[in-house]
C-alpha cells in the first residue's frame, strides 16, 4: 500500500506550528507580555481566562482594555453571556478549532490566561472521570445551601488534600465536582487526573511570570483599588438580578453582592476581595508549577530576554 503523503505532510506541517502559552498568578503582567509577543511574532492571542469570556464582566475580571484589544487581535474575550452555559469542554473544542484555523496563516500563536484547568485543556486535553450517581451531586448541592461552602471545603480537604490545594476552592461548582468523584468512586478526585497528555498537532512552549510573594500581593491589592476606582461597584450593581448564576460566583463579585445585601460594609467587602484574590494567586502558582517544563521569568524581565529564549526553542 502506498503511504498517504497528504496526511503525512499535514502532520509534518502542523508539528512546525507553536503555541506560546503564558501563565502565572493574577496581576503579574501576563496580558502586557502576550501583546508584546503577539506584536513581535505578528500573530494573534487566545484568552484562557474563564472569567473574561463573559461580556457583562469587564472591570472585575481585569479584561484587556479597548486599547490592548486593538494592539493585537484577541479571541475568547467577552464572546459569551453570563446567561450562556459554557464549560471547559466547550472551550477546549472551540480553542482547538480556532488554533487549527490560525495555524494556517501563522507559525506561532499566543495563549494567555490564569485559569489552570482551561490552559491544560488546550495544552494537554481533559481528564476522563467515571460516571457517578446524580443523587450524590444533589445531596452536595443541598449541603451547600444548608451548611455552606466551608463545610464542603473541609470535607474535600479530608478526602483529597491534593485537589483541595489546587482547584478553585472558592468555586462551589468545582468543589462539588471534586467531592462527587471522591464520594462516588471511593478514590481521590486527583487520582483521575491525566497521567499522560493527548498528542496535539502543534508544539507548546509555556512561559511563566512570577515575582516575590509580597510583590504579587501588593500588585493584587493595587489592582483591586483601581477596579473600584474604575466602577466595579456599579458593574456589580447592574448584575444583582443575575447574582445566582455560576459565572458570577467569583472573586470581586460575590463579595460586593454581600455588601449590596447589607451583610458587609464596603471596606470589609473590598478587603475580602483582596484576601480572596491573594488566595487565588497562591493556588494558581501551585497549579502552574506542576508543569516542570515551564520557562519562568521574573515579571520585570525585558521582553528581549524572553524573545531570545523563545527563538532558541520554536
Amino acid at each position: 500500500m502506498m503511504p498517504n503523503f497528504a496526511i503525512n505532510a499535514d502532520i509534518i506541517y502542523m508539528m512546525n506550528k507553536t503555541l506560546i502559552s503564558i501563565v502565572g498568578p493574577t496581576a503579574i503582567g501576563k496580558t502586557a507580555l502576550s501583546i508584546k509577543l503577539a506584536q513581535h511574532f505578528n500573530t494573534e492571542i487566545l484568552s484562557a481566562d474563564s472569567r473574561q469570556f463573559f461580556k457583562e464582566m469587564q472591570i472585575g475580571t481585569a479584561a484587556p482594555t479597548p486599547e490592548e484589544l486593538a494592539a493585537a487581535k484577541h479571541h475568547f474575550i467577552h464572546h459569551k453571556s453570563i446567561k450562556d452555559h459554557y464549560n471547559v469542554g466547550a472551550f477546549e473544542k472551540d480553542a482547538i478549532n480556532t488554533l487549527d484555523t490560525l495555524f494556517k496563516t501563522h507559525d506561532i500563536v499566543i495563549m494567555v490566561g490564569g485559569s489552570g484547568l482551561y490552559v491544560d485543556a488546550v495544552n494537554k486535553g481533559l481528564d476522563d472521570f467515571p460516571e457517578v450517581a446524580s443523587s450524590i451531586r444533589e445531596r452536595l448541592n443541598a449541603d451547600l445551601k444548608t451548611k455552606g461552602l466551608t463545610h464542603l471545603q473541609e470535607q474535600l480537604e479530608l478526602l483529597d488534600t491534593v485537589a483541595y490545594s489546587t482547584i478553585a476552592i472558592d468555586n462551589p461548582h468545582r468543589v462539588i465536582r471534586a467531592l462527587e468523584i471522591c464520594i462516588g468512586t471511593g478514590k481521590p478526585y486527583s487520582s483521575f487526573l491525566k497521567k499522560g497528555n493527548v498528542k496535539r498537532s502543534f508544539k507548546t512552549i509555556t512561559v511563566g511570570l512570577t515575582a516575590e510573594r509580597e510583590t504579587i500581593y501588593n500588585r493584587i491589592n493595587k489592582r483591586v483599588d483601581i477596579m473600584m476606582q474604575e466602577g466595579l461597584l456599579d458593574e456589580v450593581k447592574s448584575l444583582v438580578p443575575f447574582k445566582d448564576l455560576n459565572a458570577l460566583n467569583t472573586v470581586g463579585y460575590k463579595e460586593l453582592f454581600n455588601y449590596l445585601n447589607d451583610e458587609w460594609s464596603l471596606d470589609f467587602a473590598i478587603s475580602e476581595i483582596k484576601k480572596n484574590t491573594r488566595r487565588f494567586a497562591k493556588r494558581q502558582l501551585t497549579w502552574f508549577k506542576k508543569n516542570e517544563g515551564t520557562l519562568w521569568f521574573d515579571y520585570k524581565a525585558p521582553i528581549d530576554e524572553v524573545i531570545k529564549k523563545l527563538n532558541t526553542l520554536y
